[in-house]
């Protein structure tokens, strides 16, 4: 008697696709909106409670902004300010598949304005900024890889912020930072484990 043959599973690549979650833009053009985004490890995208509390404190400031996503992960932060009528956003992604990701909501969302630059965000914040400098930056680092301190000084010294630039800073909570004496703290709140912060720069910067 012939024993039944049992099919080889095919290998783990090709059953386990990268997780896929999804996050939702809270308002503006694209409000109700789901994207998809890659899970990766460190990823974690600003929760919906505290977006909308963000965006509700900035919502002078967006309209025809230039925005920098200094630690994009699944590009919530950016493409929000984008939604919200922010004039061009620049998402900056280390990991291959969380970047491509955001391209490709971009391409969903039909919209030229938002720019992803595949890199480390520290190393590129080091370079000097030979261009315009940014109205709204976001800063929401890996919460283990500790860089608050020193992106906030190569912010700072290498030229990428406007004179009146808004500062987004989410930290785990009561993180104690160390900001420039001209950036002042306009809004501090605390959401669980999270402490996040709005400071706006000085246009008499010393």
């Amino acid at each position: 008697m012939n024993k039944p043959r049992h099919r080889k599973s095919p290998p783990r690549s090709q059953t386990q696709a990268e997780p896929r979650q999804t996050l939702r833009i809270i308002g503006g053009q694209w409000r109700g909106r789901k994207l998809p985004f890659v899970g990766a490890e460190g990823l974690r995208p600003t929760g919906d409670r505290i977006r909308e509390t963000l965006f509700n404190w900035l919502m002078p400031d967006l309209p025809g902004a230039r925005c920098l996503d200094v630690f994009s992960g699944s590009g919530a932060l950016g493409l929000e300010a984008l939604s919200r009528g922010a004039e061009a956003a620049t998402l900056l992604e280390l990991n291959t598949q969380a970047a491509t990701q955001i391209e490709q909501n971009l391409r969903l969302l039909q919209s030229d304005r938002g720019r992803v630059v595949r890199t480390d965000s520290l190393s590129w914040l080091q370079n000097k900024n030979d261009g315009s400098p940014y109205d709204v930056v976001f800063l929401d680092p890996p919460f283990q890889q500790d860089l608050w301190q020193a992106a906030i000084e190569a912010l700072e010294l290498n030229g990428w912020l406007s004179p009146n630039a808004a500062i987004y800073i989410e930290t785990p909570r009561n993180e104690p930072l160390c900001t420039p004496t001209h950036w002042h703290l306009h809004r501090e709140k605390h959401a669980g484990s999270v402490s996040f912060r709005l400071f706006y720069r000085d246009s008499e910067a010393p």
